[in-house]
């Protein structure tokens, strides 16, 4: 396993000291400088060219949003932070972030994982972070433009008409994590950005996938989300 090497950017002293310490325990992670504002976290990348930045949100003299556009190009960044705000998320992200974590929703190893994964190019999103990116993906997406885009399935025999009526999806009986998933899916999020959300392998998101589609009589993603988000219903489930 080659060396991440690693630069954390965080304004409290405590915090960064706590990160820093616990990533230079973990084998095959090298914490190469520490930063206490954007500007010196800009500085740092620069000199020492780090794998990953992790990097806080509020922060002086320059804050992590502000600093972002400046370390993506040098290094893949991991927002690390308390700021759980839908804007501040979607701003992250849309700035070009790989990865946001938010403090008190994650182990140390699922840190020590997403260290590695955003080393290697694939996307890390705790809770409240993967929440936020699907309830403004859904918004970009109403019930009504699907109900035009998928109108043509209401006329299939064996599906029963559900526009507008809400939607019983015990009847589907999907498990917890598949519905999880399914709101996922449902959030526009692509096979890599749920695996990250989820904390598991792609291949374990595409055997959920693969069931939830048989238990959604649906053959590929956009029929899932109509029957999902109640623009249609698949055939209830018998026995």
């Amino acid at each position: 396993m080659s060396t991440v090497r690693v630069l954390v950017a965080d304004d409290n002293p405590v915090v960064r000291a706590g990160l820093a310490a616990l990533l230079a325990a973990q084998d095959g992670i090298e914490v190469v400088a520490e930063a206490a504002d954007g500007r010196q976290a800009c500085a740092a990348a620069a000199e020492h060219r780090p794998d990953v930045v992790l990097l806080d949100v509020r922060m002086p003299v320059l804050d992590g949003l502000a600093a972002l556009p400046r370390l993506v190009p040098i290094a893949p960044v991991l927002m690390l932070t308390y700021s759980r705000e839908d804007e501040v998320v979607r701003a992250a992200v849309c700035g070009g972030a790989g990865g946001y974590l938010v403090h008190g929703e994650f182990t140390v190893e699922q840190l020590v994982r997403a260290v590695r994964d955003i080393s290697e190019g694939r996307a890390c999103l705790t809770t409240s972070a993967a929440t936020s990116l699907m309830a403004h993906a859904r918004a970009r997406t109403p019930a009504r433009s699907l109900q035009s885009q998928y109108a043509p399935l209401q006329l299939q025999p064996d599906m029963a008409q559900s526009v507008g009526t809400g939607v019983d999806r015990a009847q589907y009986g999907l498990s917890q994590r598949e519905e999880e998933v399914m709101e996922l899916i449902a959030g526009g999020m692509t096979n890599h950005q749920i695996a990250a959300a989820c904390f598991i392998s792609e291949k374990t998101v595409k055997n959920h996938i693969n069931r939830i589609f048989a238990k959604l009589h649906a053959d590929n993603r956009s029929q899932a989300i109509a029957v999902w988000l109640g623009t249609v219903r698949g055939p209830v489930r018998h026995g």
